[in-house]
């Protein structure tokens, strides 16, 4: 049984969590808060398997709360709520910065409670047995088997060289700040374009754009339509756009377009992935990092039968290993690296080394 602290200072908002949570057997809401303040006093006296937490409140707000949580309980599971606003989505990416382990969106134009509880439930009760571990969506049930070795690629890369020429990267859960992690530490002399998927609605995958560029020496951008795909550059899929790259004549673009979801994403990573293994073949490097689900493992299966390699954070490092555990689980990674260890290799890839541990 997993028990939940609610923190929020709408009575509404706090019953319709509440009630939204009921309809899991497996999930007890053990109190409820209505600011930062109190919420404090309650995790040290009903020691909550995880807190879903506001961000504006008065007393102590969620940006407030979460710092303190952190001072105390580093490894608490916190899931903030915020809304589908610039102003919702800038604190919300920075609540992620000050270690809160995911967000939800509250529901907004909702005809009715109940539309909106199924809302909330939908969206909270899989990151909840995700984040603690359950056997939820993060576990999938999968035995960990060791890596591959790092080896000769399967196939020999486009153009009769393993060096790669374009960095695919797929995350969810707890990839904002992992790949300010990886992309943070890359050098500004990186040769490489870098391709990302992170599952974010829209207005939060242009904030986050804008706020992984400020902290990297690479230029960061949310991808439009027909944008060229340089060297150098790392492209945001955005929010409710599936993103693709494809070739014309001698360069290659991004694609957006809005099919139906994959995985119950869209963005989804597969459909980044393929694209990526048509355009690049084995010439291709993808990085799974942590993340809820499974989305990028039928996309790491085409890429490594066209001879990609595909890399895979570890559990250790993970928020949630689903989505680099499905990759794992399935004997696609070459190597699983931690966090820190992701940035180093991808150096030396491009220099034409390997340094990965098996």
């Amino acid at each position: 049984m997993v028990s939940v602290l609610v923190v929020d200072d709408s009575v509404v908002v706090r019953r319709l969590i509440v009630d939204a949570l009921s309809a899991d057997p497996g999930i007890q809401v053990v109190g409820t808060a209505p600011n930062g303040k109190v919420a404090l006093s309650k995790i040290d006296m009903l020691k909550p398997d995880i807190v879903t937490l506001d961000i504006e409140m008065p007393v102590m707000d969620g940006l407030t709360t979460i710092k303190e949580i952190r001072k105390v309980h580093p490894r608490l599971p916190v899931i903030m709520f915020s809304t589908l606003t610039s102003v919702g989505a800038s604190a919300t990416l920075e609540a992620l910065a000050s270690g809160a382990s995911d967000y939800v969106t509250k529901p907004a134009n909702v005809g009715s409670v109940s539309e909106s509880i199924k809302s909330v439930r939908e969206q909270i009760i899989p990151r909840i047995h995700a984040l603690c571990r359950t056997g939820g969506p993060s576990r999938m049930g999968a035995v960990r088997p060791a890596p591959r070795p790092v080896a000769p690629l399967a196939r020999p890369a486009a153009g009769g060289t393993s060096v790669p020429q374009v960095v695919a990267v797929g995350c969810s859960t707890g990839g904002p700040d992992a790949l300010t992690k990886v992309v943070s530490a890359l050098p500004v002399t990186f040769p490489l374009p870098i391709v990302v998927v992170q599952h974010m609605p829209q207005v939060f995958t242009k904030m986050f754009a804008e706020r992984l560029d400020r902290a990297s020496a690479l230029k960061v951008v949310e991808a439009q339509a027909n944008m060229p795909v340089q060297a150098g550059m790392v492209y945001i899929a955005p929010g409710d756009y599936h993103m693709e790259v494809n070739r014309r004549g001698n360069g290659v673009f991004t694609n957006l377009q809005q099919g139906p979801p994959e995985n119950f994403c869209r963005p989804a990573v597969d459909v980044l992935f393929r694209s990526v293994a048509a355009v690049y073949g084995g010439a291709a490097l993808a990085v799974i990092l942590t993340g809820m689900g499974q989305d990028g493992k039928r996309g790491s299966e085409v890429l490594s039968g066209k001879g990609a390699e595909i890399v895979a954070q570890d559990e250790a490092t993970s928020v949630v290993w689903g989505m680099p555990g499905a990759v794992t689980g399935a004997g696609l990674a070459h190597a699983v690296l931690p966090l820190n260890e992701i940035s180093h290799h991808l150096i030396n890839r491009v220099a034409g080394g390997r340094t990965a541990r098996s």
